[in-house]
């Protein structure tokens, strides 16, 4: 299954910790890392702190959904990730953006991502390295592109 995950952080070396992330879902089971995207800075958007460091990975996985999502978790929980409120800064923040072309709705998952398409710190690395990516009940991720240009975002490499 391709997956795509969002990767941000903000706080700590969040370069660094984005790196780590990367190392870290090409070494989950069963999986391979397909492509990431370059980093981008970007303000904060609904939190706090300093400019974030995003990027997107592109996953070939036989890992389930959720187990996936479990996986991401510990990833995160190794880089030091804290919970104390929402959208609280972060030393890592990864997101299950799309999972092929499924529609999951549970209490611990929604995909696609609810958001990814009103955030261009998902958007512009997400379609750096998949151009055409279908979002399931949505429709092409390039056609909401113009819908965030209003939002400031730094390619770094």
């Amino acid at each position: 299954m391709i997956a795509y995950i969002g990767i941000g952080a903000n706080l700590g070396d969040a370069r660094a910790n984005v790196k780590d992330a990367l190392a870290r879902l090409a070494r989950l089971p069963g999986t391979r890392l397909v492509r990431a995207s370059s980093s981008y800075r970007t303000a904060p958007i609904d939190s706090s702190g300093d400019d974030y460091i995003n990027a997107v990975a592109c996953l070939s996985t036989e890992l389930p959904p959720h187990e996936l999502l479990a996986a991401l978790f510990e990833i995160e929980q190794a880089n030091g990730r804290e919970r104390p409120y929402r959208n609280a800064p972060r030393t890592l923040d990864l997101d299950l953006l799309l999972y092929g072309d499924q529609v999951i709705d549970t209490p611990s998952l929604t995909v696609p991502h609810p958001r990814m398409l009103e955030r261009a710190f998902v958007l512009v690395p997400l379609l750096e390295i998949a151009p055409d990516v279908d979002v399931p009940g949505k429709g092409r991720a390039r056609e909401f592109a113009a819908a965030v240009a209003h939002q400031a975002i730094t390619r770094l490499d």
